[in-house]
């Protein structure tokens, strides 16, 4: 059964409200009520779009996904304000984001990093660490897809090489196995 709501309710009680001696004027049968299960919730307007007409936000919204396409490839390195020594013979590895170690979930390993060659590595003489002179060798970036990471390499002027590992699957174990009849699949204890 639905639970039904009164339409108004006094915020504030007290005698001299004019609203509140209506409603008790009021007997319950002239009281209007309406069904919860019906009532809807108001759609949810973005923030940047709430005061603005819903023709131009919808205008907007779709301004906002159009990029814009170039003919030729723009080279925007000397732009960028890096150093040509940075730029120039840079090799850039480009490959899946391997799988964590200490977890065995799969969910951070469908995008594509980006790592630089490292450079100018020698080791710290007071404490006996790595150090390097070069600020890109410890940069990764990461991309949605192969074509992306490829598009920037290019754009940036970089050289660079895919290295695509072949996935292996896992191989399922359990600890049945251990028991198994079958000697090439039995494990022997001794």
């Amino acid at each position: 059964m639905a639970k039904l709501l009164p339409i108004f309710r006094p915020s504030i009680i007290s005698s001299n409200n004019v609203l509140w001696r209506r409603i008790q004027e009021i007997s319950v049968g002239d009281c209007h009520l309406k069904d919860e299960s019906k009532l809807t919730a108001p759609p949810q307007v973005d923030k940047k779009y709430a005061l603005m007409k819903r023709e131009d936000a919808e205008k907007h919204k779709a301004h906002s996904l159009e990029t814009i396409k170039l003919d030729h490839l723009e080279v925007i390195s000397p732009i960028t304000g890096v150093p040509e020594e940075h730029i120039k013979g840079r090799l850039v590895r480009i490959s899946l984001v391997p799988k964590n170690a200490m977890q065995s979930g799969t969910e951070n390993t469908h995008t594509w990093q980006m790592t630089f060659d490292t450079r100018q590595r020698w080791e710290n003489p007071l404490m006996g660490w790595a150090s390097s002179g070069d600020p890109l060798s410890n940069m990764e970036i990461h991309f949605a897809t192969k074509d992306d990471a490829i598009t920037f390499c290019e754009k940036n002027g970089w050289e660079w090489f895919v290295d695509d590992k072949k996935i292996e699957k896992d191989k399922v174990n359990s600890y049945g196995f251990n028991f198994a009849w079958n000697k090439r699949t039995r494990v022997s204890t001794k």
